[in-house]
């Protein structure tokens, strides 16, 4: 399974954290109209990339923030 995983745990940490306070921000209705409602859908995009550690963009682009260990 860690051969999938191409975060490191700090950034996914940070992902997660920000992925929280923009779905806050919206669904908390503490910025509304069209940025809260912008708010309410992109925070998913980091919280749900955090938590399962995988970035898409990274995966096209063969970057990755983790280090990979031998034999994956």
């Amino acid at each position: 399974m860690s051969g999938f995983i191409n975060e490191a745990g700090r950034e996914r940490i940070a992902r997660v954290a920000l992925g929280a306070a923009l779905l806050h921000l919206g669904w908390g209705e503490v910025v509304s109209g069209g940025l809260g409602t912008f708010l309410k859908f992109i925070g998913f995009i980091p919280l749900f990339t955090g938590v399962a550690g995988w970035c898409p963009i990274y995966a096209a682009l063969g970057f990755r923030t983790n280090r990979q260990t031998a034999g994956v």
